[in-house]
C-alpha cells in the first residue's frame, strides 16, 4: 500500500531547528550563488579574450552541458560513497577549477575542458545533498525543506547575478572567480564541521542498470515524467524571451525567478500535505496558461507578469516530493534523486532547443504561445492519477533480485 499522506504540515521553525538542515541550507546557498558568479565570470572572461558571442554563450552553459552524461553513468556513486564526503569533494572540485582559471591564464580550450570535466560529477554531488535531506528531515518536514531549497535557489541566483555582475564590472572576471573559490572553501569547512559522518547507503548496481530499472517501475516513471515534462516547456518559453525582448529579457527572467520563489514559499508554507497533492494538476496546467497571452505580443510589463505567474506555479512539484520519496527504495535514494535532477536539467535543455527551433519557423511570440499550449497538454497527460494505491518500487525490483515476499 502507498504511504498515507500526513494531515499536519511541518513548519519553517521545525525545519530550521534541525542543525544538519541549517548546514545543508547554508552550503547550498553558497553553492548556488557561487555557481552563478562562476558561470557569469567565465562567460565574460571568454568573451573578453575571443570577442565571440557563441563561445561566451557556450562558456556560460559549459557547467551544465555534461550533466546528462554524469547522470547516466556516474550516479551510483551517490549511494556508494558517504554523502558528506561527496559534498565536500564537490566544493573542492569547484574551488580548484576556479583557482586554475583565475590564476594560470590557461587557454580557452583548457578552461572550457576543466568546466566540462568537473560538470560530469555535478549530478553526483547534487544527488548526495538531495538524498540526505529526507534523512535529516523526516516526514512532511522533508517537503518543506525542498521548498526552502527552491526559494533559496531562486534568491541566490538573483543575488549572485546582480552582485556578481556588478563585481565583475568593477574588478574583472578573475577576482570574481577567486571569490567563488573562497565561497567553496567556506562551504567545505561548514559541511565538514556541521555534518556528522554517515555511511554510504550501498546502492544496488551500476548507474545505467539502476536508472533503467527505476524508470521501468510504473509509479516512479509517472512521477518523474510529471516533474520533467511541464517544466520542459516552461524552460522553452523562457528561452525565447531574449529573441522576443532583447536586452529587456533579463528583467523579465528576474521576475520569473522571483515568481518561482514566491510560489515555492506559498505552497510549502501554507498548503497542508494533502492540499499540496491536490494542487499538483491544476498548478501544472496553469503553468502554461500565462504564455498564451503572448499571442497578443505583450510589452515588457505584461511579459514580466506572465513569466512570474507561470514560474510561481512550479510549486506544483512540491506535491510530488513525498510520493516520489515513498516510491523509491532507500538504498538507491541518492541515485533516484540524481535521476530526477538529471531529467529536469536535460528536459529544460531539450525544451529550449525545441521552442528555439519553432522560433526559427515562426515569430518568437508565437513560439512562446505554442510552448504554453503544449505545456498545458503535457500537464494534462502526465500529471494525472498519481495519488492512487500504486505500490512503491521495492529494493528487489530495482536491484533485479527476486522479491522474497512475492
Amino acid at each position: 500500500m502507498a504511504t498515507s499522506t500526513p494531515a499536519r504540515g511541518a513548519t519553517f521553525g521545525e525545519v530550521f531547528a534541525v542543525r544538519e538542515f541549517r548546514v545543508l541550507f547554508g552550503s547550498f546557498a553558497l553553492l548556488v550563488a557561487g555557481d552563478s558568479v562562476k558561470m557569469l565570470a567565465l562567460s565574460v572572461l571568454v568573451f573578453d579574450r575571443t570577442n565571440s558571442p557563441g563561445l561566451a554563450a557556450t562558456a556560460y552553459m559549459a557547467g551544465w552541458l555534461p550533466f546528462v552524461f554524469g547522470g547516466l553513468f556516474l550516479l551510483s556513486l551517490a549511494d556508494r560513497v558517504s554523502p558528506r564526503l561527496l559534498m565536500i569533494l564537490g566544493e573542492f572540485v569547484r574551488m580548484a577549477v576556479c583557482l586554475v582559471i583565475a590564476l594560470t591564464g590557461a587557454p580557452i580550450w583548457v578552461m572550457l575542458g576543466l568546466v566540462l570535466l568537473s560538470g560530469l560529477f555535478t549530478p553526483v554531488f547534487m544527488a548526495a545533498r538531495n538524498a540526505m535531506l529526507p534523512e535529516v528531515l523526516p516526514g512532511d518536514a522533508f517537503v518543506l525543506g525542498r521548498s526552502v531549497f527552491g526559494v533559496t535557489a531562486a534568491g541566490a541566483q538573483i543575488v549572485g547575478m546582480a552582485v556578481g555582475g556588478g563585481f565583475i564590472a568593477t574588478v574583472g572576471p578573475e577576482p570574481a572567480l577567486l571569490v567563488t573559490a573562497g565561497m567553496s572553501a567556506v562551504a567545505a569547512v561548514v559541511l565538514r564541521a556541521g555534518l556528522p559522518y554517515r555511511e554510504a547507503r550501498g546502492g544496488a548496481g551500476g548507474t545505467w542498470r539502476v536508472n533503467r530499472r527505476l524508470f521501468a517501475d510504473r509509479r516512479v516513471r509517472r512521477l518523474l515524467l510529471a516533474q520533467w515534462t511541464p517544466v520542459m516547456f516552461l524552460a522553452g518559453a523562457e528561452a525565447m524571451l531574449v529573441p522576443y525582448l532583447g536586452s529587456r529579457a533579463g528583467l523579465v527572467l528576474g521576475f520569473a525567478a522571483g515568481g518561482m520563489a514566491v510560489g515555492e514559499f506559498l505552497v510549502g508554507r501554507f498548503a497542508t500535505p494533502a492540499l499540496r497533492e491536490r494542487l499538483v494538476r491544476p498548478l501544472a496546467v496553469a503553468m502554461g496558461v500565462p504564455w498564451l497571452f503572448f499571442l497578443l505580443e505583450p510589452g515588457t510589463a505584461v511579459a514580466a507578469a506572465c513569466a512570474a505567474l507561470s514560474a510561481g506555479c512550479l510549486g506544483y512539484t512540491l506535491g510530488l516530493q513525498r510520493p516520489f520519496l515513498d516510491a523509491v527504495p532507500e538504498r538507491v535514494r541518492g541515485q533516484a534523486f540524481g535521476l530526477q535532477n538529471t531529467g529536469l536539467m536535460t528536459g529544460q535543455a531539450v525544451g529550449a532547443a525545441l521552442v528555439g527551433g519553432a522560433g526559427e519557423l515562426v515569430s518568437p511570440h508565437l513560439a512562446i504561445a505554442a510552448a504554453g499550449a503544449v505545456g498545458i497538454l503535457a500537464a494534462l497527460l502526465t500529471v494525472r492519477g498519481l495519488f492512487t494505491t500504486d505500490t512503491p518500487a521495492t529494493d528487489a525490483a530495482v536491484s533485479g533480485r527476486p522479491n522474497p515476499a512475492g
